[in-house]
């Protein structure tokens, strides 16, 4: 894996939604969306995971955002580029983002698709376990959403 992981800026957002569209569309974030959360800085903790290895050490192969307050946090989004898949790159930003949500929250949520499969497998490999669906949670597609829960671990 060459990537190492920083904080997003608004000046990935560019590069974010090309990965949105790839990877969500049509159920995408918008750039207004990712610059409200952006703006949060009090409770919000985005990064992008940027290849070290592309000459410029700055292109964006993927990204993820927390969702934090004193009694709970939710992983808000996570996606990695179709090509960069399988290399452990969702598992470390999800690992930093649950290390973050550990020091401010004693309980992580989240919303995954129904149809990913993969995905809800990462997430119960870091403890998650499902507590419910969300029909038609994801618009305009209408896919389900699986809710899964995690304790934080101290």
């Amino acid at each position: 894996m060459t990537v190492r992981l920083r904080p997003m800026r608004l000046a990935d957002l560019d590069a974010v939604l090309v990965l949105e569209e790839e990877l969500f569309a049509p159920d995408t974030w918008t750039r207004a969306m990712y610059r409200d959360e952006l703006s949060r800085t009090d409770t919000r903790h985005y990064l992008v995971a940027v290849d070290t290895e592309d000459g410029d050490g700055q292109t964006v192969v993927g990204y993820a955002g927390l969702i934090a307050y004193a009694d709970e946090a939710h992983v808000a989004t996570i996606g990695v580029a179709g090509a960069r898949q399988g290399e452990g790159i969702g598992a470390q930003l999800l690992d930093a983002l649950l290390a973050e949500a550990d020091r401010r929250s004693p309980v992580v949520l989240l919303e995954v698709r129904a149809d990913n499969p993969v995905a809800q497998g990462l997430y119960r490999r870091r403890g998650f376990t499902e507590i419910g669906r969300r029909p038609r949670y994801y618009q305009p597609s209408g896919t389900d959403a699986v809710v899964m829960r995690r304790e934080v671990r101290r």
